[in-house]
């Protein structure tokens, strides 16, 4: 088994590369698909966040409204704070039985947003950062993803510098151009991990 950790800056196209990499085979545990299971009505975690937060970060129907909170937590640095300590060890239980579930060759890829400010790298076998220019995140959370450009800056300002996170990477994905430019250097991680596992 070769465990990789799939990181990269919000907008810099990491879940394209994680999509990419389950379609030629990959074992993906995506930390926020797990962490929103984590506070999914009924379960420890959301009562948890209930009990730091208040019953204010709920939508009407019992669910946790992610951008009220996402509002909070990301312009204080100790909500924030909060939050991981909650959400954090959750994510890793469940993520720790996706992978024993994994066979003895497969690749697993962990799909970490926030791996470099955790200081994760040394979990996995190796780093893959998917990389773009601040310009080009902010360009895309504003177009694409409909961010106001306050909002945008303020999540990326949350995260680790670009430079932090090409710091740790073992495996690089340019992911600043067009996205056809994307699948033959995907492929070419993909080869390399394969090749890891003998």
């Amino acid at each position: 088994m070769v465990k990789v950790g799939l990181t990269g800056g919000i907008g810099a196209g990491k879940s394209e590369v994680s999509r990419l990499l389950a379609s030629y085979g990959a074992v993906i545990v995506d930390a926020d698909k797990i962490a929103r299971e984590v506070v999914e009505p009924g379960t420890p975690g959301l009562a948890a966040v209930i009990a730091e937060f208040g019953e204010d970060v709920l939508s009407a129907d019992g669910t946790l409204n992610r951008p009220k909170l996402g509002t909070i937590v990301f312009t204080d640095p100790q909500k924030l704070q909060a939050l991981n300590a909650i959400v954090h060890p959750l994510v890793g239980a469940r993520s720790a039985e996706l992978e024993a579930a994994a066979g003895p060759d497969a690749v697993v890829v962990h799909d970490v947003p926030l791996l470099t400010e955790n200081g994760l790298a040394p979990l996995y076998d190796l780093v893959v950062v998917v990389d773009a220019t601040p310009d080009t995140q902010l360009d895309r959370l504003v177009r694409l993803r409909g961010m106001a450009e306050s909002e945008a800056k303020a999540r990326m300002e949350a995260q680790a510098s670009r430079e932090k996170r090409l710091a740790i990477a073992d495996l690089v994905i340019d992911n600043d151009g067009p996205l056809e430019a994307l699948e033959p250097q995907v492929r070419k991680v993909w080869q390399i991990l394969r090749d890891r596992t003998g």
